[in-house]
This record gives structure tokens, C-alpha cells and sequence, in this order.
């Protein structure tokens, strides 16, 4: 599928390739349960959402440096541009036992320097993890703030949505508006309509999957009337269960309620895809490439100059939108 792709929900800890994770567990001399790359094939083969996650701390624990999380952003930006992306939004959280100045630092930097290298803009969404002590998610939301003119656009919340109710990193959410960040939380992906409805009273600017909305015709009206687009990651929510076939994806059900959909990888590496096939299964469920487009523009958190700047690139590959 041709034509420029956006991207707004990629963890950057997940897009590292296998060859590469065992490149920097060599390095930061952290183990992994295999040392070939054919032998972490089994790291990547979880069972459920609850085995993904066991998966992603692992890798997580093999980055260490700045260096390294400059590395990660720019080999992933170098991979989508292949994929025809020209905007990102990459997802990072913070890294047991590596400084949280270290962590922005590096992932920045890469952000930075992808747009020169590999022509990708990248935009930085740091992310507080359910299980994340809410004192420091405050930490992370005054840094994230501190970082607003090096890339950071948004704050967002991951994890199992059962770990910990939103409203522990209430907090957080306030440092982050306030410091004119959006808010991009997880919900509606492992846990259902409620998950759903706690993030809406927190005004979100984006929703992170959301699919679950399609249980509950008033949240579907909701979610349409306030104009929020939820980044739909298809092969990510077949691999931890959400779904269990594509064809019972509710991708097609939040279309037709009239809520714009983002299309994007989630973990690529970790759920063995990529931007095109992820656009292609959309296509296959009825989003265009222009509509997927279109959702991306609608919902990315970037500054007016670089809005414009994708409405144009879309002008110019899309001219019957």
C-alpha cells in the first residue's frame, strides 16, 4: 500500500528486532532467556496480555544508556520511513533502575535526529505504567513538561488497565495539562466499557485502542460526539486476546459509529508486523488509506506548522480526500 502513513501509538521498547535486543543485552550485560537471535523467537511467542507484558519488561531491561534509546528511535524511524510514515508519535516509560533524565535524554535526541536522517517528524508521548507509584508519575509528568521543546507532546498511561484505577495518576494528568501537554491514555483495550468511561472524565485528547467501546452503543456516541480518535492497532490486539479473529475486530463497528481511527503497529517487533501489513488489514476492514490518514492528522498532538505540514504531504498523495 502506497501513500505517506502516520503513526501514533508505537512503544519504542517494542519495535527493538530481535537481532537487536541481543546486541544491547551483550553490551549492558543484562540476560536474556536465549543468546541467539533464533532462540528469542520463543520470547516474542506470549500466551496472553499478561505473558506481553512479562515479554516487554524483559526487553526494557536490556536498554540501559541514552545511547541506547537514541538508537532505538532512530532505527524504528528509519524502518517506518520504509513503511512510508512521515509522522510518529513513539511511546516510551520510564526504566527500572536507569535515570529518568537519561531515559528523555536519549529517546530526544533520537527524535531529533530521525527527522534529518531518515526524513520521519517523531514526537515523543512518555508513558506512566499502571504499576508506577503515583509520586513518581508526578516526577515523570514535571520531566515530560521540562521536555516540551524537545519533542515531548503528550503524556499517556499504560499497562493493565486492572493494575490501578486511573485516578491514582490523577496527579500527574493535572502536572501534564497544565504544563500544555495532551493526555493519551490506554483504556477499552484488556478491560472493558468502564475502563473506558473512567478516562473520558479525565478529558483525554486521544485514546489509546478503545475498541472495547463497541460493547456499549452510548460509549461508541460518546467517544463520536467528542471528536476523540482512538489508534486502533489490529495485529496487537490478536496477539494479547483482546480480539480473537479479525473478523470479530470491532475496527468496522467504531467506523460506522463515526469515530476516526488511527492505524498503527503498537509493539511491531514483539507482534512480528509492521505499518504496511497494519494498513492493509485496516483496508481489509473497511479504513482507507485516506481515512487512516486523515484520523492520524486529526489526532496527532504536534504544533500548528507541523499540522500543516501533513495536511499538505496528505494534499498532495491524497488529492480526491
Amino acid at each position: 500500500m502506497t501513500g505517506p502513513k502516520i503513526e501514533l501509538h508505537v512503544h519504542l521498547e517494542g519495535t527493538v528486532r530481535p537481532a537487536a535486543l541481543l546486541a544491547f543485552a551483550r553490551r549492558n550485560n543484562q540476560p536474556l532467556p536465549a543468546d541467539t537471535v533464533e532462540g528469542l523467537a520463543a520470547l516474542y511467542q506470549f500466551r496472553d496480555f499478561a505473558d506481553f507484558i512479562r515479554a516487554w519488561l524483559t526487553t526494557v531491561a536490556c536498554l540501559r544508556t541514552a545511547d541506547d534509546f537514541r538508537q532505538v528511535v532512530l532505527a524504528y524511524a528509519a524502518e517506518a520511513a520504509g513503511h512510508g510514515a512521515v509522522y510518529l508519535e513513539g511511546i516510551f516509560s520510564p526504566v527500572p533502575g536507569v535515570e529518568l533524565a537519561e531515559t528523555f535524554a536519549g529517546y530526544a535526541e533520537g527524535a531529533a535526529e530521525a527527522r534529518e536522517r531518515h526524513g520521519v517528524i517523531v514526537r515523543l508521548t512518555p508513558d506512566l505504567h499502571r504499576r508506577l507509584d503515583p509520586a513518581e508519575a508526578v516526577e515523570v509528568a514535571q520531566l515530560a513538561v521540562r521536555y516540551r521543546d524537545r519533542g515531548v507532546v503528550g503524556l499517556g498511561l499504560g499497562g493493565a488497565e486492572t493494575d490501578a484505577p486511573a485516578t491514582d495518576y490523577a496527579k500527574a494528568f493535572a502536572v501534564a495539562r497544565d504544563g500544555g501537554l495532551g493526555l493519551v491514555p490506554h483504556a477499552g483495550e484488556n478491560a472493558g466499557p468502564e475502563s473506558l468511561r473512567e478516562i473520558l472524565a479525565f478529558a483525554p485528547d486521544r485514546i489509546r485502542h478503545g475498541i472495547r467501546a463497541a460493547e456499549e452503543p452510548a460509549l461508541l456516541s460518546e467517544i463520536a460526539g467528542r471528536g476523540l480518535v482512538l489508534d486502533v492497532c489490529p495485529t496487537s490486539n490478536l496477539r494479547t486476546g483482546a480480539v480473537p479473529e479479525l473478523a470479530r475486530h470491532p475496527l468496522p463497528q467504531l467506523r460506522a459509529a463515526g469515530i476516526s481511527c488511527s492505524i498503527n503497529t503498537d509493539d511491531p517487533a514483539m507482534f512480528d508486523t509492521d505499518l504496511q501489513r497494519e494498513y492493509q488489514l485496516a483496508e481489509s476492514m473497511g479504513v482507507t488509506a485516506v481515512e487512516a490518514y486523515a484520523a492520524g492528522v486529526a489526532g496527532a498532538l504536534c504544533d500548528p506548522a507541523t499540522r500543516a505540514e501533513l495536511v499538505a504531504i496528505g494534499r498532495r498523495h491524497y488529492p480526491a480526500a
